[in-house]
């Protein structure tokens, strides 16, 4: 740590001060020592006794003296040296100090430039990781207040869109600008639709907040993964037969047993099988093929359908991310399917990503067969 001018001056001046001090302090010994020896008679009887008592030279009296000397001198140093160190140590905690108050006035990408010894800088190390959490605080802090008003302005688009044409129809009916019976049919089937649009948002809505916290509880049972996908397969036939598509589940040798929750599992399978269906428009098969890997179940989930661009990949899972605007308006698509699917897996201690080529689009999920046993789950 480099001393400004005005430090350095008050080092010396200390070091002045202190010298005056010792040099007062030893004389004001000196003179009590003389006073109180000579104003004690007794004393100096005793002193002259004992000094007769012994003989010694005039090179012995000298080495006493500069014996006594020294010991003076020591003692004089280490006082000097230990004011000057406090009075450094006063310095460098100021110089803290200082850059502490700079920090604290908004400058967070700011570090302390100097090292200290000892515990000092155990301090400044403390100071640099307390800062950063702090910074790594304020930004996740950020992100979330950025991400809550961006909820509310997907949900707000998506609910006013449906919204606006229920009381578009609704006020048609109102004002009874409708031709005909089936006019009428056509103007409260329309605003069903929108209405039932609307539901299914809100229910998706919820259904993500909720998985998003950590907290959520687990209802956890022990099945069969290769009969649940088969299940899945059998309850979507009818819907991919409209689509002209089929579903293929590839079983693996054995049987699976997992834990998980089951409800919940179900739901990831039915938003991405769902999605496969909507969005794979030209594909013929959806293909669902789970394997057990030392201690988790790798699922995928294909279909044959267009390849999502690579820059879309990455967001897939984003709330309220549609790959085509457009389209997913006509499918119907809320956007939160992806991020619930996710969320989902996340509370199982597992992962979902997807990979698309010319001729398949991958979910891949990782879900551990065992789940650790805590306070949330039951």
């Amino acid at each position: 740590m480099k001393l400004t001018r005005k430090e350095k001056s008050e080092l010396i001046f200390e070091g002045f001060i202190t010298v005056g001090l010792i040099y007062l302090l030893y004389l004001a010994v000196l003179i009590i020592f003389d006073r109180f020896v000579y104003t004690s008679p007794d004393l100096v009887n005793n002193i002259w006794i004992f000094k007769n008592s012994f003989t010694i030279g005039e090179r012995q009296v000298h080495s006493y003296k500069l014996i006594f000397v020294t010991l003076l001198v020591i003692v004089a140093m280490i006082v000097l040296f230990w004011r000057l160190k406090r009075r450094y140590k006063q310095m460098q905690l100021r110089h803290v100090i200082s850059e502490l108050h700079y920090i604290a006035e908004g400058h967070y990408d700011h570090r302390i430039p100097f090292e200290l010894s000892g515990d000092m800088n155990k301090v400044i190390d403390s100071i640099h990781v307390l800062v950063d959490s702090t910074v790594s605080a304020m930004e996740e802090e950020r992100k979330i207040e950025q991400s809550k008003d961006e909820l509310i302005t997907n949900v707000s688009h998506d609910i006013r869109t449906p919204l606006t044409s229920i009381i578009g129809y609704l006020g048609l009916i109102e004002d009874k600008q409708y031709q005909s019976q089936e006019e009428l049919l056509k103007y409260t089937h329309t605003a069903y639709i929108k209405a039932k649009q609307m539901k299914i948002l809100v229910e998706d809505l919820f259904e993500y907040t909720k998985v998003r916290q950590h907290t959520t509880p687990l209802n956890l049972t022990q099945f069969d993964m290769v009969k649940l996908l088969e299940q899945l397969a059998a309850d979507f036939e009818l819907d991919a037969k409209k689509k002209n598509m089929v579903i293929e589940v590839i079983q693996p040798d054995s049987e699976i047993m997992m834990e998980a929750d089951t409800e919940k599992i179900v739901r990831v399978f039915n938003n991405l099988i769902s999605n496969a269906l909507k969005y794979g428009v030209g594909g013929k098969k959806i293909t669902i093929e789970a394997q057990k890997v030392g201690k988790e179940v790798i699922i995928s989930v294909s279909n044959d359908g267009p390849e999502i661009p690579e820059a879309s990949l990455n967001q897939l899972f984003d709330r309220f991310y549609r790959v085509e605007e457009s389209r997913s308006q006509e499918t119907g698509g809320t956007g939160l399917g992806l991020a619930i699917a996710q969320s989902i897996v996340a509370l199982h201690g597992g992962y979902i990503y997807a990979k698309s080529d010319k001729e398949l689009t991958r979910f891949v999920l990782h879900l551990p067969l065992k789940q650790v046993q805590n306070s949330e789950t039951k």
